[in-house]
């Protein structure tokens, strides 16, 4: 199966052409409604929004693995050489009107299940699906983009993700790119060759940068990244590869890398260091095909900018690859 293609919008570009870009003015877009906070949109609905004390897969599970001891793979240099660019936090506080990222919702076991269509229903897992009607949906629900919707069933330990996912009716049925159900209890992984509500075919929620998590001074897990061009290939824990290169140069779906541990996170601002500290614990894991280094975390108005913003100083080249097991060709 293909992966659906990743939708992008990009900057007008001028060309010399003033008077006829002035005689057509493009007025700019109304900003978009503010996503809806995992906190605020759990109270609205009876439950618990902390995900604290709920364990998100087993300690044994491949995002729960430190991998600050583990060896360095011996084509490391050349692999990050060939992703170029700096750390990006793809998430934040104030970014067009509200907080920016990838959302998620806690939900009761008794939350009603709708419907869910798929276009890639052969690599989906079937609903109904536990999904409210005003979940938020990455981006806003104007979005154009991943449009990703992460829901969490608390009570029976079971994660519910969609990509593309759009409403209907008022949310009573939802149709999207794709989806994948997670037993939070278990390491079981989705059947070779399958992509989930990412690209390869991994869960979401385990790889988000999370506010409270940082507010308690400690990331136990790995941390979700992108990066432009992949290999048209996969290593364990992924599932599945999204890439057009054979080239060697070029890094698979799952490809682990850790912040060297000789790089110096002492200066940093407060939030900024719990996050870089997990990246050399725990690392990142290759996810989805995106901006070179752009990680992800879940929106929320108490992140400060200022401070996340200082992460984008660190280069792409004070990483390594850990060492990764048998490569998966596409």
């Amino acid at each position: 199966m293909t992966v659906p293609p990743r939708r992008w919008t990009f900057p007008l570009v001028a060309l010399g052409l003033g008077a006829l870009l002035t005689a057509c003015a493009v007025p700019e877009p109304a900003p978009s409604a503010p996503v809806p906070t995992a906190r605020a949109l759990a109270a609205e609905l009876g439950a618990d929004a902390s995900l604290q004390g709920l364990q998100i897969f087993p300690s044994s599970n491949a995002w729960n693995k430190r991998v600050d001891a583990s060896r360095v793979d011996k084509n490391s240099k050349k692999l990050i050489k060939g992703i170029t660019g700096k750390l990006h936090p793809d998430f934040g506080a104030d970014w067009d009107g509200g907080p920016f990222g990838i959302p998620y919702v806690v939900v009761s076991g008794g939350q009603a299940r709708v419907p869910v269509s798929f276009d890639y229903a052969d690599e989906s897992d079937p609903g109904p699906y536990p999904v409210p009607a005003a979940a938020p949906i990455e981006g806003g629900a104007d979005s154009d983009g991943d449009r990703h919707v992460l829901v969490v069933d608390r009570d029976n330990r079971m994660l519910y993700e969609l990509y593309d996912a759009h409403p209907v009716d008022g949310g009573t049925s939802w149709t999207a790119g794709s989806g994948a159900v997670f037993d939070l209890t278990s390491n079981k992984p989705r059947p070779k060759g399958w992509t989930s509500a990412d690209a390869a075919g991994l869960p979401i929620l385990p790889g988000l940068v999370r506010y409270d998590e940082v507010a308690a001074g400690r990331i136990n897990h790995a941390i979700r990244f992108t990066v432009a061009k992949t290999r048209k290939a996969y290593v364990s824990p992924a599932r599945h590869q999204a890439g057009s290169s054979r080239s060697s140069s070029r890094p698979p779906m799952g490809m682990r890398v850790r912040l060297k541990k000789s790089f110096k996170i002492s200066g940093y601002p407060r939030q900024a260091p719990v996050i870089l500290q997990a990246m050399k614990t725990y690392g990142l894991i290759l996810a989805d095909n995106g901006s070179n280094w752009f990680f992800s975390g879940a929106p929320d108005p108490r992140w400060d900018d200022d401070q996340l913003n200082t992460i984008k100083k660190v280069p792409g080249s004070a990483f390594e690859v850990v060492k990764m097991g048998k490569i998966t060709k596409g």
